[in-house]
């Protein structure tokens, strides 16, 4: 009987040390000033420094479902990492916090230095751009678990809020007005649809190019899902937003009621905003109705913010002032 080892079995020792040495410079360019643990230890330490009064820490965890399979279908995959980042940094965004540090968790069955690197660049870069730091993660080879060439990813947050600028909702009122802002594309939902769509009903590859959107599949449905932190922080300094909701899984639908007190409704006013084609590519292509269009994707509106009416004009002028598209989308009933 011959000698079998880990490497036989699946699981590649200098695979893993390969990935983690192409991987600690890219932590490390992430740093804070609050990191005091470096890459490789088993847990990562964080200093608060103590600038914010009455600290609470906020925390999320998510992941990016089936646009991974976009990634695997076009050998993309650093956009999956800025994905993973920006999705959780809006989590807790909407409760008014600020984003500390971040870490992931990267399970395959044959692990692919190269891959993985691509996926910790775009999370690195991420991080980066959201001012937080790639703390740690877990890189986890497990073989016979994933179809070949195929992996799955998590990520966890951590931010920080003061307890006085905890933005919860609770203040909202009938009246108060409903502010739009754009989404990138499908962020990171509604893909088990739109891939059924694109590539089962209509017969498409990645590569296929489509008129109506001026791009090819594969390029449309990896955007990047947008971090709207840089933009939103001004306006939370000024205490004018009530509640907001990140429109994620469940759409405009099932997300904006996640901001309200109870006893409190909402309502839309769709002559507001102009759909995305991609949106309405997809409707028409797979004859859904409007309903399900609003449950299934955000059509083309990433977060929804509310405020009182005596406040609407100014948070509108404020987004202008950055040169960031915004408007009146609804009120509170």
């Amino acid at each position: 009987m011959s000698k079998i080892d880990y490497r036989q079995s699946g699981v590649d020792i200098d695979a893993g040390n390969e990935a983690v040495r192409r991987i600690k410079d890219l932590a490390r360019s992430t740093y804070t000033s609050g990191v005091v643990s470096g890459v490789g230890a088993f847990g990562g330490l964080f200093a608060l420094d103590g600038s914010i009064a009455d600290p609470v820490l906020v925390a999320s965890a998510d992941g990016v479902g089936t646009k991974l399979k976009i990634a695997f279908m076009t050998g993309v995959h650093d956009s999956i990492g800025a994905d993973l980042v920006n999705h959780c940094v809006n989590d807790i965004l909407v409760q008014g916090a600020r984003p500390l540090f971040f870490l992931d968790y990267l399970a395959t069955g044959r692990l692919e230095p190269e891959v993985a690197e691509q996926i910790v660049r775009g999370m690195s870069q991420a991080c980066v751009e959201n001012g937080c730091a790639l703390l740690g993660g877990e890189t986890a080879e497990m073989p016979g678990f994933y179809a070949s060439g195929e992996y799955d990813v998590a990520g966890f947050i951590v931010g920080i809020v003061s307890r006085s600028r905890i933005v919860d909702g609770e203040n909202i009122v009938a009246g108060d007005v409903l502010i739009g802002l754009p989404s990138s594309g499908l962020h990171t939902n509604g893909y088990s649809l739109a891939r059924r769509i694109a590539f089962d009903t209509l017969g498409l590859r990645v590569d296929s190019l489509v008129p109506e959107l001026g791009t090819t599949v594969g390029e449309a449905l990896l955007r990047t899902h947008r971090s709207y932190l840089r933009v939103i922080s001004p306006l939370l300094e000024r205490g004018w937003i009530k509640g907001m909701a990140h429109i994620t899984g469940g759409g405009l639908t099932e997300n904006v009621p996640r901001m309200l007190p109870p006893g409190r409704s909402f309502s839309l006013d769709r002559s507001s905003w102009a759909v995305p084609p991609l949106f309405r590519w997809l409707q028409k292509a797979g004859d859904l109705d409007e309903a399900e269009m609003f449950r299934a994707f955000n059509m083309g509106v990433g977060l929804v913010l509310a405020c009182a009416p005596g406040d609407a004009d100014d948070v509108v002028a404020a987004f202008d002032g950055m040169s960031e598209p915004a408007w009146r989308l609804g009120r509170i009933d």
